[in-house]
Formats: structure tokens, sequence, C-alpha cells
């Protein structure tokens, strides 16, 4: 078994500027963990190794003591040492690769049969005929979907233009699918007889559809006269005769006896002696004469001839000036039957009209025969009596049609779409019904290839066994996520994510990094690597993952690795690192007072600069981390030395130092104010101390320090004249705020410090 000693040598290799591995720090052991946070080289150790995988040459001088020799990064192509690393990239080169390519199989052993293998070939021989079958259905299929969708666009444009309008219109927008629609529920109920219209029908409807709105017209308001009553009316007042002592010469001159008579009542009225016409005296016989003859009863009859005539006029005048509606303001499918209906009665009130004029005229006549009796041929005409009341009943018909105008209309176009529909019902079943045969073809020729292709994989499962670990693969998915929504599906040599039975797209960081750890924990069983004899190397396995999947991906990790070789894990996670230590620990022989025959080792990456470049190192885990709890004694630990008077002074330590001082003072302040929400300058307000020194805190940490990660800030002097000051009030201010705190972190530093020197 070979395994990895140390890594000798790094020369320009990532930031492992010139770095050699130190004489006092131990050599790798079968179980290592590697500490450091982002940015200090721990991808590019992972890199390293990787090319080792890889058998490939690393960039840089690099140089590897293996447990059989140590060699050069340029004879890694020949050495053949089983190594399996994850890192990033594993992850785009193996698992989300940018070509889209399927995952590589993972292969478990298995015996291959030569049989089965012959059987495969000849189902596949079977499949291709199947398959050309299945083009072939799939063409026709197509070709009839492709001829009863334009039939269906062509009829639903025809539907569209015809009943096309301005305004809310269903019709608008009439496409293939609502003449689908619309011509299914016409075949389902019949031929579509049903639904044809005749010539006058569809022109009354094509009236309704584009009529627009009209305003309602008045009901006629007349009653015909009663015709019997005015012939028995006449007929009394022309028998009526008048008893005087009459004037012979005016009862035979109607003319002459009318224009005396006036005169009389001129003459009475303005008590005249002498003839108005003559200025010569009336002679009084004369006027007694006169008054005989124009007596009560001839006055009498010709008021009542006179009221009649009067009567008979106003309804004559009446019946000539009733104001009928036009046709124009009717509905155009209306107008017909209300233009018959008002021709009829406009006949009716023409007979009315001279019905009248004979009765007056008949009256007048009388007027000048009053003495005697006059015979009356005067008859009712024959007049439509319901004139009135159908001119009325299509008014009410046309008003009503203005209540109901949209449902009218919408009524209208449903009927005439209906009816252009039901036209080409025939020819739409028929392609239809050619789909439908074409589909059940198709439908057929493809069970038949997914019935061959499932035999073929039942072979292949049996032939090529990489499907049980996509199995297991999917089961651990399951437990991992605690789902079955994201699946492997074994695609030819390889893998596919599928999501749905979809090809996976948009996978979150979280689903990314499940995938990816379980192939890679899965791939270590594969038969083509040995595990108990390989190095498995871990590279931040557990970054974007949550706390629980932090906790899961751990107990995967353990379980599949720990019969490894060497297993090598590097991580900037705190909460990971506490799991790994505490399992490491807890590893049979690791308490042995013999530190080389211990199987667990420790390490942590630290930056510092040369000039003005950053360089990466690797030293042994300070103390504090490896047998506390909390990254908090670590930084405490740091700050503090750093504020001894024999403390180094380099530039190099303090760039790092700025940073560690503000995760202290943050972690700090998050326990002594549990309350304080906000930022670190929002927490300091709340803080009792000197103020110049708080704000000088502040302004050092705002300055050269990043919350998360060491970075690589401007080369400034004047950070080494002040870190020591800053860092001295930092401690000052815990002093103040926690004193018993502070000397209990104090004394386990300065123990912890002679323990070491101890050792």
């Amino acid at each position: 078994m070979t395994l990895i000693r140390c890594i000798s040598r790094l020369r320009n290799c990532g930031i492992f500027r010139t770095f050699d591995w130190p004489g006092d720090l131990p050599e790798l052991g079968r179980f290592n963990l590697i500490y450091g946070w982002n940015g200090t080289g721990k991808t590019t150790l992972s890199r390293v190794l990787r090319h080792l995988e890889k058998r490939t040459t690393p960039q840089g001088e690099v140089r590897l003591k293996l447990s059989n020799g140590e060699f050069e990064g340029n004879e890694f192509p020949d050495l053949n040492i089983p190594v399996r690393v994850f890192n990033r990239d594993f992850v785009n080169e193996s698992v989300f690769r940018k070509d889209g390519g399927e995952l590589p199989a993972i292969f478990v052993f298995g015996a291959e049969s030569v049989e089965k293998q012959k059987e495969v070939e000849r189902l596949k021989s079977e499949r291709a005929a199947a398959q050309s079958k299945l083009d072939s259905a799939s063409s026709t299929k197509q070709k009839a979907e492709k001829e009863l969708d334009q039939f269906c666009i062509d009829r639903a444009r025809a539907i569209k233009d015809a009943l096309r309008s301005s305004g809310p219109n269903p019709y608008n927008n009439y496409d293939k699918s609502g003449f689908k629609r619309d011509a299914e529920q016409i075949a389902r109920a019949g031929d579509g007889s049903a639904y044809r219209l005749s010539d006058e029908e569809r022109e009354k409807l094509l009236r309704q559809h584009r009529a627009a709105p009209k305003d309602k017209v008045q009901e006629v308001r007349y009653a015909l006269p009663h015709f019997h009553k005015i012939v028995n009316d006449v007929s009394q007042l022309r028998a009526s005769t008048v008893v005087s002592a009459t004037i012979e010469t005016l009862k035979n001159d109607p003319k002459l006896s009318e224009w005396t008579g006036e005169g009389l009542e001129l003459h009475r009225q303005r008590r005249a002696e002498q003839c108005l016409f003559c200025e010569q005296p009336l002679p009084k016989e004369r006027l007694d004469a006169l008054e005989a003859h124009f007596n009560d009863q001839y006055e009498q009859l010709m008021q009542r001839l006179d009221g009649s005539i009067e009567e008979l006029r106003t309804l004559s005048k009446k019946a000539a000036e009733l104001q009928l509606p036009h046709e124009a303001e009717f509905y155009d499918d209306l107008q017909t039957e209300c233009q018959a209906a008002e021709e009829g009665l406009r006949q009716a009130l023409e007979e009315v009209k001279r019905f009248l004029d004979a009765a007056v005229q008949a009256l007048m006549e009388k007027k000048g025969r009053p003495f005697e009796r006059v015979e009356c041929d005067l008859r009712a005409p024959s007049v439509d009596g319901e004139a009135v009341e159908k001119l009325n009943a299509m008014i009410r018909k046309h008003n009503q049609a203005c209540d109901d105008f949209q449902t009218r209309v919408t009524k209208a176009r449903e009927r005439l779409a209906r009816a252009m529909i039901a036209e080409v019902l025939g020819e739409f079943v028929s392609l239809r019904d050619a789909l439908e045969r074409a589909e059940e073809e198709l439908k057929a020729a493809r069970e038949t290839v997914q019935r061959l292709d499932a035999k073929i994989a039942l072979l292949e499962r049996k032939i090529v066994e990489h499907r049980r670990p996509a199995e297991e693969l999917n089961e651990d998915l399951r437990k991992y996520l605690g789902h079955n929504e994201l699946r492997l599906e074994v695609r030819d040599t390889g893998y596919i994510i599928t999501r749905g039975d979809v090809p996976a797209q948009s996978l979150s960081e979280g689903e990314i990094t499940a995938i990816a750890l379980l192939y890679f924990l899965k791939s270590l069983e594969d038969r083509q690597f040995d595990l108990a004899n390989g190095v498995i190397v871990l590279d931040d396995p557990v970054s974007s993952l949550d706390a629980n999947a932090l906790y899961l991906a751990f107990g995967f990790i353990r379980e599949r690795t720990e019969n490894a070789g060497q297993l090598i894990i590097s991580t900037h996670n705190f909460t990971f690192f506490r799991q790994l230590r505490n399992w490491f620990h807890h590893l049979k022989g690791q308490k042995k007072t013999d530190y080389s025959k211990r199987p667990a080792r420790f390490y942590m990456l630290h930056c510092v600069r040369d000039g003005d470049q950053r360089c990466a190192t690797i030293c042994q885990l300070d103390p504090l981390l490896e047998e506390y709890e909390s990254e908090y004694h670590y930084l405490f630990a740091c700050i503090y030395r750093a504020t001894l008077p024999d403390a180094s002074a380099s530039l190099d330590q303090n760039y790092m130092l700025s940073n560690m001082a503000r995760r202290l003072l943050e972690s700090f302040l998050a326990f002594r104010q549990p309350a304080s929400s906000g930022d670190l300058w929002q927490k300091m307000k709340d803080v009792k101390f000197d103020e110049a020194k708080k704000l000088r805190i502040l302004r050092f940490l705002h300055t050269y320090s990043h919350s998360d990660a060491i970075r690589e800030p401007e080369h400034d002097p004047s950070l080494l004249a002040e870190a020591r000051a800053l860092l001295t009030d930092l401690m000052e201010l815990i002093e103040s705020q926690d004193k018993a705190h502070y000397d209990e972190m104090v004394k386990l530093v300065n123990r912890v410090a002679i323990e070491g020197d101890e050792e």
C-alpha cells in the first residue's frame, strides 16, 4: 500500500510560493484533518493531489513524499497510486460538466454473460425494425396532425372574418382550438343537421350580428273611432227636422238661409234698428217673420250639427296627424315585420279619415236642409281593429331586443358559427379520425419499442452492473434530501440526473453539493478502485450546506471512508471541523503516548506576506483548536499573544490578526449582548468603554478585516505601526466588560503554551 507522507516542496503553486514541509511538522498519518480559512490554500493542495490521481503534471514545482519514495511533479504521469480527490474540479469535470455529459458509470463486481449479450444484439436488431415502424408512424401522425391543424386554422379564420366586430366579441380571437372544441361538441350531438340554417335564417342572424345598439321606440297612443256610433249619430241628425213658420224663399235656398240666419244673429248682438247691409230701417214685420223662421229648435239643431262636425273634424285631424315610427328606428331583422304592421295601421288611418270626412260632409249637407228629413247613406268602413296593437306589439318586441341586445347578438353569432362548422363537419370528422388512427398506430409502435427496450435494459442490467449503484445512490439521495424528486438514471455507460423523470435543471447549491458528494462516496466502491489501499482526499465537502445537511454529510463521509487506506480532509467550516476532530480523537490508538503511532494528524493553514505577495504554509494545529470546542479559544490566544512584549511585529502576521480581531470581537459581543441586534457598529454603541479607543478599534477592524475570510488588502505600512496598540485596546475592552472571563482565558492560553513548551 502506497501512502502520502508529506508534500515536501511547493514552488509557485497557487498561493504556495516557497513552501517546504517543516522539519518539526509530523508527517501525514492514516487520518488527516487540515483546518484553514478560505484563501489559505486548501484547494491548491487538493489540486496537486488530483494531478496525482489523473496522472498529469501539475503547474509549478511540486515534490511529493510517498511511502515508497519521493517524486517530482513531472513524474506523476508515471505513478499509479490509487487516489480519489473530491474538490471543485471533480464536481465541474465529472458531475456537473459544462458540456452536459453524463456522469461516468460506477461498476461493481458481477459476471457478464456471452449468451445474454447475444440476446441483446438480437433484440437490438428487432428494435431497429420496430424503430423504423415507429418513425413511419410518427411521420404519418405528424402529417395527419398538420392537415387537421391547417383545416381548423382555415375554418377558424373564416368564422373569425365573418363574425368579427368592434367591442367585446369572443370571435375576434377565434382560433383553431376554439374550432376544434366546438366541432367536437357538434360531432358528439350528431351529423350537424340541427345546426344548419336556411338562407332566410342566415340573413336574419347576420343582420342581428351586424346590428348596432338602437334606442327604444314609444308605443302608438291611438284608439280607432267607434264607427257604428258615428254612423248612428249622423243618421239621427240628418233625420231631425225643425217645426216653424218657415219662409219659403229661405227654406228652398239653403245658402240664403244660412246667410240670413247669420245676419239676423249679428243684428241681435248689435241691437241694430237699421239694416247693416243697406242701412235702411228694418220693418218690424220682417224681423218677426225672420225670428219665427229661425226659432229655438232651429238654433238647437244647428248647434248639434256644428258640435258633431267639430268633433268629427278633430278625429279626422288626429288620424291625419298621428306620427308613426320610421322603419329605420327598428333593428334590421325586425324592419320587415314592423313595416308591414305600420303599413296596416297607415291604411286603417286613411280609411278612418275618409269615413270621418264623409260624415262631416253629410252633416254639412244637413245644415242646409234643417226643415226636412234627409236620408243617410254613410257606412262604417272595413278596418283592421287590431292594427294599432299589431304595431305596438312589434314596438315592444324591438324594445325587448334593446334590453337583450348583447345576449341577442351573442346568440346570433353562436348560431352562425355553429352553422358554418356544421357545413364542414364531415371533413373535420374525417381528418380527426385519420389522426386518431395514426396516433393509435404510433402508440402501438412506441409500445413495441418500449417493450424491446425493457427487455434489452433487463439484460444489460445483468451484463453492465452499474444500475445497482444508481439505485443505491438514489436511496442515499432520498435519505439525504428527504424526498425522491432527484434521481440518477442509467444512460448507456453513465448516469443522468433527473427531476420528475426529465433532466434536472437549475439545481440549488445544496442539491449540487449533495449529489456530487454522494456520487463521489459511492464511486469509492467502484471495482476499479481499491478503497482499503487507496488515498481519499476531501476538500471542503460541506460547502454551502446548512447545519442539518452538514451532519448528514458527515455521517455519510464517516461511514464510506473509515476503511480507507488513507484519508485527508480539509475544511474551513468549524462545525464540520469539530465533528471530524471528535471522530479522529476517538480512533483506536489515538491516545498513544508515541505521537508517531497515532492514526490521526491535525494541521492548519496560515497565510503570511512575503513582500507584496501572500504565501500559504502548513503547520501543526493550534492546541486550542484541537482541545477545545470553540474557535473562540484560538482567536483569543492569537490576539493575546500578539499583544505580548516579545510578540513578532512583522507586517505579514498583522494582516491576518486584523481579521481574527474582528471575528473575536463579534463572538465576544454576541455572548455579552445576546439581546442586541445589528452590525458591529451598533453593538459597540452599547459597550461602556473609552469612546476614543472604541472608535480606533472600529476604524481598524473596518479598514483591515473581512468578516468571512482573509483577503488581499493593500500594502499599508501604517497597519504595522498601530496594530499592536489597537489589539491591546481590544484586549483591554474585553477585560473591562468581563474580567473574570478574561482572566480565565489568559490562564488557559498560558497553560497551553507551557504544555507545548514541555512537549
